[in-house]
C-alpha cells in the first residue's frame, strides 16, 4: 500500500477498487431485495421485516400472507445472478443454507412469541439478469422445515 503526498503521482492503492466493489454489490444485493419485496407486494404480502439478522444468520424479507386458514409467515431468501457462468440464482439455495434459514427463521419466531402460533413457509425469488431464465422466478414453499 502506498501512501500518496500531493505532489506524488502514484496511484492509490487497490484499497479503494475493493471497497468501491464491496458497496456496489451491497448495493446490487439492496437493489434486487427490493425489487423483489415490491413484486411479492404487488402478490398482495406484506413486508414485516427486512434483512432480520441474528448470530445463527439472516433473512432477506418476512413477509405476511393472508389466506382461508389465517395469516402466514413467508421467510424469502432472494437471489440474483448476474453471471452467466455461474449456477442459476433458483440452484443456489443448496441444502446447507436451507439449514441456516431455517433455524434463523425459527429464533426470529421465537423472539417474536410466535414459535408454534402461526403458519410459515419458505419461498425463494431468484431474480435472473443473465436472459437464461425468467426474470424473476417465485418459487413458493421451496423447501421445508
Amino acid at each position: 500500500m502506498f501512501k500518496r503526498d500531493k505532489d506524488d503521482a502514484t496511484p492509490a492503492s487497490s484499497d479503494n477498487n475493493i471497497h468501491t466493489s464491496v458497496h456496489n454489490t451491497i448495493n446490487i444485493g439492496a437493489q434486487a431485495e427490493a425489487q423483489a419485496e415490491a413484486f411479492l407486494q404487488q402478490q398482495g404480502l406484506v413486508t414485516r421485516t427486512k434483512n432480520y439478522r441474528c448470530k445463527l444468520g439472516e433473512i432477506d424479507l418476512v413477509m405476511l400472507q393472508k389466506t382461508a386458514q389465517g395469516t402466514c409467515f413467508v421467510f424469502v431468501e432472494v437471489r440474483l445472478r448476474t453471471n452467466k457462468r455461474f449456477a442459476p440464482a433458483v440452484e443456489t439455495v443448496d441444502y446447507r443454507k436451507q439449514q441456516k434459514i431455517i433455524r434463523t427463521a425459527t429464533r426470529f419466531l421465537q423472539e417474536q412469541r410466535l414459535f408454534d402460533k402461526v403458519a410459515c413457509r419458505f419461498d425463494v425469488i431468484a431474480l435472473d439478469q443473465t436472459g437464461t431464465a425468467p426474470p424473476i422466478q417465485w418459487i413458493q414453499n421451496a423447501f421445508g422445515a
